[in-house]
């Protein structure tokens, strides 16, 4: 497995944000978690990233447990995080933003700023435009590739979808397939969950900072009781 979770705890003073969970990732595998707010989805990225670190448990990257790691040294192992609400340096520019995802890189860096262009063109449209000037949904793609630019192996994304429109979503995961394709491994919180599970192998759900389910997506994608809780859908009634 390339990224591992162990009875992993974490606390925020004395509330419990996750309790005692465990996940794996295999190599090239696109996973998902779910989960209404508050679950513990977001923290167990961070955790992941080096953000926060737990109380118990162990987080194993690679064979590395990066559970005490600084940001950055887990950044180096090959982990990239683009957070939630994008985060992006809103006065620096499109190309300052992707260079700041490269910052702990040696050497050149045009064949990464080469495929970010690829993956998306209106950022080569607009590298020297300010971050802050660009729509949300550009924002989002601009935090997406700054992830990228530290040629990452696991790539986390925090609600990528969030707060845009319809075109721009389906953009967005198709976007997220392609970065599969080449070999990057992701994890997936969003808060479209049907989107998420179609495009996912697998999929978690956590409840309470506990993981209450876990199967194939498409297992879960037909489950009623994730279709009532998260996908919008009525159970069918008893007879």
């Amino acid at each position: 497995m390339l990224l591992e979770l162990e009875d992993l705890e974490v606390r925020y003073g004395a509330i419990p944000a996750l309790k005692g969970i465990g996940l794996e990732i295999a190599q090239g595998e696109i996973v998902t978690l779910l989960g209404a707010n508050g679950a513990g989805k977001t923290t167990t990225l961070r955790s992941i990233s080096g953000l926060h670190h737990p109380t118990r448990g162990r987080i194993v990257f690679d064979g590395t447990d990066i559970a005490t790691m600084a940001p950055h040294d887990v950044m180096a192992l090959g982990v990239s995080h683009s957070p939630e609400g994008r985060r992006i340096f809103g006065r620096m520019s499109v190309m300052e933003n992707l260079e700041m995802g490269a910052y702990r890189r040696r050497g050149a860096i045009r064949k990464d700023l080469d495929r970010v262009f690829e993956l998306f063109p209106v950022l080569g449209e607009r590298k020297r435009q300010p971050g802050g000037t660009l729509s949300g949904g550009e924002q989002q793609m601009l935090a997406i590739g700054r992830a990228l630019m530290s040629e990452p192996r696991l790539l986390l994304l925090d609600e990528p979808s969030m707060g845009l429109a319809p075109l721009i979503v389906r953009e967005i995961f198709s976007i997220i397939r392609q970065i599969r394709e080449t070999g990057t491994t992701i994890l997936l919180v969003e808060q479209n969950a049907t989107q998420a599970l179609r495009l996912a192998d697998r999929g978690y759900v956590l409840e309470n900072g506990a993981i209450v389910m876990a199967d194939e997506a498409r297992r879960l994608l037909q489950d009623p009781r994730v279709r009532e809780a998260y996908l919008g859908e009525a159970a069918a009634p008893s007879t």
